[in-house]
């Protein structure tokens, strides 16, 4: 079984974009915050991180074999112009399908569905979760084992939460803690209750 996980870069108070999709260059400012030159698999961009951020995204990438994401991103992105920047198979989980490329498969079902599919493309590699409803749906459904947050030292106020209001779920851990330039990165297991037996 293909471990299953999400994460975001998220302020201290929990938001993972400020009102009306803003404050990304606040959330993502880490990118920049190093001397270590990082380009993505596709070399769609390169970053500048920290030592600490680099070996933690590089490794990051390394586990993954394959994304699901929302419609919602894939449009905001414009499809990343044709492949998602980590170079692993994309699953957009959508109402509105499109036609299935080499890169990406658009599923009209459940997010069980949606994670199936992303696993067969994984092999033995790892199924990461876009943050928001997709990851909601996931941690609801049991799917998701850990949870990676990229805290940064800001307070948006309002926005995007990471998580959904009103929502209750408990993690074990850390289990991993790294500490960099404007940005802590954390993992940890979601932990879920044993189903009753009667």
């Amino acid at each position: 079984m293909n471990k299953v996980y999400t994460g975001a870069s998220t302020s201290i108070d929990g938001y993972v974009s400020g009102p009306d999709f803003s404050s990304f260059d606040r959330l993502f400012a880490w990118y920049e915050a190093g001397d270590v030159a990082f380009t993505v698999p596709t070399g769609a961009m390169t970053v500048h991180l920290t030592p600490a951020s680099a070996a933690h995204y590089s490794g990051l990438i390394e586990v993954t074999g394959a994304l699901v994401v929302g419609r919602k991103l894939y449009d905001m992105t414009k499809g990343w112009g044709g492949r998602h920047p980590m170079g692993v198979h994309t699953v957009v989980l959508t109402h509105r399908p499109l036609e299935n490329t080499e890169h990406f498969t658009f599923v009209n079902g459940t997010i069980e569905e949606a994670v199936a599919v992303a696993s067969e493309h994984a092999g033995s590699k790892g199924v990461g979760l876009n943050s928001g409803e997709v990851a909601r749906q996931a941690i609801d459904a049991g799917l998701v084992d850990e949870i990676f947050l990229d805290l940064v030292p800001v307070i948006l106020g309002g926005g995007t939460p990471f998580f959904a209001p009103g929502r209750g779920y408990q993690l074990e851990g850390p289990i991993s803690v790294v500490e960099s330039t404007a940005v802590t990165h954390l993992r940890y297991k979601v932990k879920y209750e044993a189903a009753e037996t009667g």
